[in-house]
């Protein structure tokens, strides 16, 4: 993953690892000004390069030892930070960064999570996804997913029925829906050729539940993880 590639998306990138105990200090003049809730997935497959890493900012170390399939969220002050990723056991200083994003932006009151994963060619990328948290309807749920796999477009299936088609790699899309268990997997676009899955989807009231496809169809690595936000 390019510096420049992490610049462009460096927004909310930082606010991935920088718990409360650690940047307390920074940007706490008011109590009314709402902190970041921001959640980051390690969605690149063991051996392409990213596999075990430590996570800093400044010389600062803040996560250790985040590997593929993990999902962190933490709560942060706005305010601007300096990210470094790192091989296991690297740091500043004494090993380079394998990405790197200098003075990262983190606004105060988002809800957002970063996704380090490939994109459609299998080269790694990042994406910053906001979160919806809107109010639901009583008895009410609400569906999200997103495309971060090296694999062609792709639908969505619940129940045996498309609920989203021609869905590619970077994209997103959500939906209202009652709580309850739904079957899902994920179809090649178009056909019924299934790529992931069949697995069971819970959504629960009041929830904004999360389904990411990640991983590489060349490798065999598809697979789906989960995250639950809850709404306002």
């Amino acid at each position: 993953m390019t510096a420049q590639r992490l610049r462009n998306v460096g927004l909310l990138a930082a606010a991935m690892i920088l718990p409360l105990t650690v940047v307390s200090t920074a940007s706490s003049a008011s109590a009314a000004v709402p902190d970041a809730t921001v959640s980051v997935l390690h969605a690149i497959p063991a051996g392409l390069g990213a596999d075990i890493v430590d996570v800093y900012a400044g010389t600062a170390l803040l996560i250790d030892n985040l590997t593929p399939g993990s999902l962190r969220t933490v709560r942060v002050p706005g305010g601007v930070y300096n990210l470094g990723v790192y091989a296991d056991g690297q740091a500043p200083g004494t090993g380079t960064a394998l990405l790197s994003s200098p003075r990262t932006q983190v606004p105060s009151g988002a809800n957002a999570t970063v996704t380090a994963n490939l994109d459609a060619l299998g080269t790694p990328a990042l994406n910053v996804f906001l979160n919806d948290t809107a109010a639901l309807r009583s008895g009410q749920g609400r569906l999200t997913v997103r495309h971060v796999a090296a694999a062609p477009a792709v639908d969505v299936r619940a129940n045996g029925r498309p609920l989203f088609t021609t869905m590619y790699n970077g994209k997103q899309a959500k939906t209202p829906a009652k709580a309850g268990n739904y079957r899902t997997d994920v179809v090649l676009a178009g056909t019924k050729q299934v790529a992931i899955g069949p697995a069971t989807v819970v959504i629960k009231k009041g929830v904004n539940t999360i389904v990411y496809a990640w991983g590489s169809a060349a490798n065999g690595t598809l697979a789906l993880a989960v995250q639950e936000v809850p709404a306002k």
